[in-house]
């Protein structure tokens, strides 16, 4: 008796969501809780990442432009003093969120020499709708 192999057929893929990503984002920033730390700039790396979801991407009006990501850092961090790191992602991350689009977001900020011995400190904030 022989086997019938039935072959495997797929389906039409189906994307289970889209992040837009920003990366290593520097920015200088009035930061930092200690009377040495203040009236001075300070860089922050931050990453974000933005879920959109599964709507479809066919034109730039259906995603967000990274440059619209970075101007949010780079207003903020150029705004007034901001004694916490976490203050500041909490800020980028609530930003982000204003885009109806945007379905989660997570933002990390990096502190470079926060700590005598660590490349860097800092946090990461996650918000979903």
């Amino acid at each position: 008796m022989s086997a019938v192999v039935t072959p495997f057929t797929a389906s039409e893929p189906r994307r289970l969501g889209l992040t837009v990503l920003v990366r290593g984002l520097e920015v200088q920033a009035a930061i930092g809780v200690y009377a040495h730390e203040h009236g001075r700039l300070q860089p922050l790396f931050v990453d974000v990442e933005l879920d959109l979801g599964v709507a479809p991407i066919r034109a730039l009006s259906d995603t967000l432009d990274y440059e619209g990501v970075a101007r949010i850092a780079r207003e903020l961090a150029g705004g007034e003093h901001v004694a916490l790191v976490e203050t500041f992602a909490e800020r980028v991350a609530l930003a982000c969120l204003d885009d109806h689009r945007v379905l989660a977001v997570k933002v990390r900020v990096e502190k470079p020499g926060a700590i005598p011995g660590a490349p860097a400190a800092g946090c990461e904030v996650a918000y979903s709708r």
